[in-house]
């Protein structure tokens, strides 16, 4: 079951990292084409720049695919208007990939393909660059888990659903032990130890940006991999107004959502690509505020001293 469970959670985070990395991508598109810009006017600077607590997409969904297609240039529409006026794409990504490769903190929600599974996860996860991180996932609404990672401790808890559709396949004798032991009852194990060294390392901004620092953007050559990005348009992120970046390369076709107010961040990406199992959707909010990763009281099982008593 953990090992599953780590595959599909690096599933997302590697969908994570794409989104950051597209920034990147963006600088070095050899396309800058002047797009479209809504109609939507600019607010003050300064004002907050996250999503709403439940990470949801409210406005501008995008269509089928994740790529933005209804982005399409509008004939009354320019670059010199609304957010971002007189910015191409290239320069507009490099504030966003500043403004998002320096945030202290963040929050990660979205729906991915599993590709292992061919289902679908669900992760929300807060996570900064300590190392610390909280949050929960689930497979197809199959059940949910929950994790928090403080210092050198994992905390990991199961609902009964999850954990009985995760050992699908196995004895049911095992399977109703497992269920018996673990379900809704929070788990310990220490951070470092092989059991979580893996489950952790996505618990780190750092790691999360790492594909975001340029040390893989394309060389701007033409041909196959060769990266455009044109200006999308004005629109909101669970009412945060925003600013959309098109970017293609070969099959993939990605949109990025870009806070249109306060710094910018990027608020959300939107990914569909030729490649089975690597499409998805993650929304990105609560920059620069602290993650919730209070430890859990009561019954803890810990099962490094439990390992330690069976082996």
């Amino acid at each position: 079951m953990r090992r599953h469970v780590r595959r599909s959670t690096f599933t997302a985070l590697l969908l994570a990292a794409a989104a950051t990395a597209s920034l990147t991508g963006c600088q070095s598109g050899p396309s800058d084409t002047g797009g479209t810009d809504g109609t939507g006017a600019t607010a003050p600077a300064g004002s907050a720049a996250s999503g709403k607590p439940d990470g949801s997409a409210s406005a501008s969904r995008p269509a089928s695919g994740g790529a933005e297609a209804a982005a399409a240039p509008s004939a009354s529409a320019s670059a010199s208007e609304g957010p971002f006026a007189g910015l191409s794409a290239t320069e507009i990504s490099d504030r966003a990939l500043e403004a998002t490769t320096g945030a202290r903190s963040l929050r990660m929600t979205g729906d991915v393909p599993d590709e292992e599974s061919g289902g679908m996860i669900r992760i929300d996860l807060a996570l900064d660059r300590e190392g610390e991180c909280a949050g929960t996932m689930s497979m197809d609404g199959q059940g949910e888990a929950e994790l928090i990672k403080t210092g050198d401790t994992v905390y990991l808890k199961y609902d009964e659903q999850f954990l009985r559709a995760q050992s699908e396949g196995e004895p049911q004798a095992d399977t109703e032990a497992l269920v018996s032991l673990l379900a809704d009852r929070w788990t310990k194990m220490s951070a470092t130890g092989p059991d979580a060294k893996d489950m952790t390392s996505f618990c780190d901004l750092d790691t999360m940006l790492d594909g975001a620092d340029g040390s893989g953007e394309d060389d701007g050559s033409d041909g196959d991999g060769d990266t455009q990005v044109t200006r999308g348009r004005a629109t909101t992120v669970d009412g945060a107004p925003a600013f959309t970046l098109l970017e293609t390369d070969g099959q993939d076709r990605s949109t990025l959502y870009i806070a249109a107010e306060g710094k910018p961040y990027l608020l959300r990406f939107d990914h569909a690509s030729g490649s089975a199992g690597d499409s998805g959707t993650l929304l990105f909010s609560d920059y620069d505020e602290p993650v919730p990763t209070d430890a859990p009281t009561g019954d803890v099982l810990d099962l490094d001293a439990m390992n330690q008593r069976t082996a």
